[in-house]
């Protein structure tokens, strides 16, 4: 990465764009990717060397969003800066991995260097570097990872190679009201479903999963279904708060365990819709999108709470992209969420994961590769 080798800003070329976050994917129109800054979560700057918390910078491009964060040992979240790329794909419906590639290939400098500027640091400061190594699309991880290669090559740094999923659970970590293990975690985002048992902070059991679509890309499907836009999650959220969501008796799938499956939800769905014809759906969209995320909520709150019971765990929470869901909020008000800038991907969350894995010294890591499913 040039400009690197000798640690000097400036490190890369800043973007022009600026926005609030608040738990979605935001876009400019017109295809260009938004720089958004997850402000709310800037808890402090480094006031100097002398005495001055440990530093880990984190990058995160699992998908379609270029991050990077600084965060202390602490957990305090010192800056977290999200680029994201949802207007590009939002004409083909859903994520191109080789575009998406090559917009981490432009975005990944600028939002380092914008995240170590609202930090108030320099590279020169950061203690580690943490990364995600997987899973994800592998074009997209490769970008950040090399990136971060790069950068603790340059500084001779240990890198941190983090799993995405620990990540997200890692998110309720950060302060100022971190959450403590022992507790029942459901994670759920675009690719994802999944219900882990927390009992130390780096490590999770996996209890459930789901067999078919995760509950993200159901929703995706469904607002693909509706005629709605991408991300479907958001629009499917703001499009149920007029609708009834008794509407359609849509099902719920009973699988056996802790799993989950939205597969013959989504084909309720395209039956519904292709039995009320082009218009009528369309008139009554409010209502098939109101009735059709109700069944996946209650799909997720029962197997919640169905874990609750079978593992004793008394504290549960919800972290993933469809963590921000606002029907879902409503749904378990005794559960604990991930603050709505940290729950889609954002690397605040990966440099908090970085605090409970190993290190790897330099230079052990640079033929380090990226993994593209889970384990």
């Amino acid at each position: 990465m040039t400009g690197v080798g000798d640690r000097q800003p400036p490190f890369g070329a800043p973007l022009d764009a600026r926005g609030d976050r608040a738990g979605g994917r935001l876009g400019r129109p017109g295809g260009e990717a938004r720089l958004t800054e997850c402000v709310g979560r800037k808890e402090g700057a480094r006031a100097g060397t002398m005495g001055s918390p440990t530093l880990v910078l984190g990058i995160e491009t699992s998908c379609d969003e270029t991050a990077a964060a600084v965060v202390t040992e602490q957990g305090a979240v010192l800056s977290s800066v999200v680029s994201s790329q949802a207007a590009l794909h939002a004409t083909y419906g859903g994520v191109v991995p080789e575009i998406a590639s090559r917009r981490h290939l432009e975005l990944v400098a600028p939002v380092v260097r914008r995240a170590l500027e609202e930090a108030e640091t320099t590279l020169d400061q950061v203690d580690r570097v943490a990364v995600t190594q997987g899973p994800g699309l592998v074009g997209a991880l490769l970008v950040g990872l090399s990136a971060a290669k790069g950068i603790a090559w340059a500084g001779r740094l240990p890198l941190v190679p983090v799993d995405h999923l620990e990540g997200h659970v890692a998110s309720l970590y950060l302060g100022p009201e971190p959450l403590e293990p022992p507790f029942l975690c459901l994670l759920a985002s675009g690719g994802h479903t999944l219900l882990l048992a927390v009992r130390e902070r780096g490590r999770s059991e996996r209890l459930g999963t789901t067999l078919d679509d995760a509950a993200g890309e159901a929703f995706d499907k469904g607002a693909r279904l509706l005629g709605l836009g991408y991300p479907g999650g958001a629009e499917i959220d703001r499009v149920a708060e007029e609708g009834d969501r008794a509407a359609f008796p849509f099902p719920v799938a009973r699988v056996p365990g802790l799993d989950f499956s939205f597969s013959g939800l989504k084909t309720a769905l395209l039956y519904a819709v292709r039995e009320l014809g082009e218009d009528e759906a369309r008139r009554r969209h409010s209502d098939l999108a109101a009735s059709y995320q109700h069944a996946i909520v209650r799909a997720l709150t029962s197997r919640l709470r169905e874990g609750a019971a079978q593992t004793g765990l008394e504290r549960l929470a919800v972290v993933g992209g469809v963590s921000a869901n606002s029907a879902l909020r409503a749904a378990l008000p005794d559960v604990h969420f991930a603050p709505l800038d940290l729950c889609t991907d954002n690397a605040a969350m990966i440099a908090s994961a970085a605090r409970y894995v190993q290190p790897l010294p330099y230079p052990s890591y640079l033929g380090l590769d990226a993994y593209a499913s889970a384990a």
